[in-house]
């Protein structure tokens, strides 16, 4: 049940609304918007009597939300979300790069691809930290130690980092360094690791799960959500298939899907979904055209070298290339 508010209504209003829907043992979550405030219920058991609300002052209608997400979805919430993050902003009308190596491996390495990034053309900065790998004989990332290095790449280029949590015990740690938390693919349904998240003050990148549906990913963000966290993005990394022409099976239909059903805004991520060079800037145009609101790509000064994800990961000069047709495509798919 969303609850709108008029438009001239006053703060009294809402928050008498608000008690209200609390004193009948409901959650009451206000949803500030361009024009005018709305007020989720949640943790109803069943259908919530619209009559009483109705007639509260402040209150122009009561809608009844029928999708199984709720604060995700557009009839919670018709405007689109804008995620900031320091000067940085993702979402409606913005293509946000974030770029950067699969892992942290080095002080030495993590700042000469951060600044080849950010004279390219980045927004973010990204790079692994804790490295959940699916063999335990991999290398499993520097931990605090990467952290602390992604740090100094913020310190010295300006660009916001981003880097993945591998679990709730280290979310405390991950969330004092990166400005952005990731989570991945892996934990898409770790739910106390989602309901931590929903306590953050960071902003959290949810990864899209290998073989999670769309309705399963907005249910995951629905978590985040209801925790009190809204800065949420959203991002598309291919799911598994039967086909191994690519590592995973990019779903550029996700970000249609999702931008109708929901305010949140959505990246993609060609790297992980290719899992080789030669794909990712091709499907990076696509996404572009489909009209995501981002791109989040792996990048390495010396892919062969890497000790992580090298063959799928873009020479510097391939990134910046990159860049540059993004921003053509852009302007040609601008009315």
């Amino acid at each position: 049940m969303l609850v709108v508010m008029d438009q001239n209504a006053s703060q009294e209003e809402i928050s008498s609304v608000v008690r209200a829907i609390e004193a009948q043992g409901l959650v009451a979550r206000p949803i500030p918007g361009g024009q005018r405030v709305a007020i989720g219920i949640l943790h109803n058991q069943g259908p919530v009597d619209p009559l009483w609300l109705r007639e509260l002052p402040g209150v122009k209608e009561v809608i009844r939300v029928t999708k199984p997400y709720k604060l995700v979805s557009r009839e919670c919430k018709p405007a689109d979300t804008l995620v900031h993050v320091g000067d940085v902003s993702i979402g409606n009308g913005h293509h946000t790069i974030i770029a950067g190596p699969c892992a942290v491996e080095s002080e030495s390495q993590a700042l000469a691809i951060g600044r080849l990034v950010k004279e390219a053309g980045a927004h973010l900065f990204r790079g692994g930290a804790f490295k959940p790998r699916t063999s335990p004989y991999s290398f499993q990332g520097l931990g605090e130690e990467g952290l602390k290095i992604l740090a100094q790449v913020r310190d010295e280029t300006g660009l916001p980092v981003v880097t993945e949590d591998p679990d709730h015990e280290a979310f405390d740690l991950v969330e004092a360094y990166a400005d952005v938390v990731q989570i991945g693919a892996r934990n898409m349904q770790s739910f106390s690791l989602l309901r931590r998240a929903g306590q953050s003050h960071r902003p959290i990148l949810l990864k899209r799960g290998m073989s999670a549906t769309i309705e399963e990913w907005l249910m995951a963000a629905e978590y985040i959500l209801e925790g009190g966290n809204p800065n949420i993005v959203l991002c598309e990394r291919g799911i598994r298939t039967f086909a191994d022409h690519s590592r995973n099976t990019l779903d550029l239909s996700a970000v249609l899907v999702v931008q109708k059903e929901s305010h949140l805004p959505i990246i993609i991520d060609p790297s992980h979904a290719a899992g080789r060079r030669s794909q990712v800037i091709p499907m990076s145009r696509a996404a572009v055209a489909v009209g995501a609101h981002g791109l989040i790509v792996e990048v390495h000064n010396v892919p062969e070298k890497a000790l992580s994800d090298g063959g799928q990961s873009l020479y510097p000069e391939q990134f910046e290339d990159l860049c540059q047709q993004v921003q053509v495509l852009r302007r040609q798919l601008t009315p």
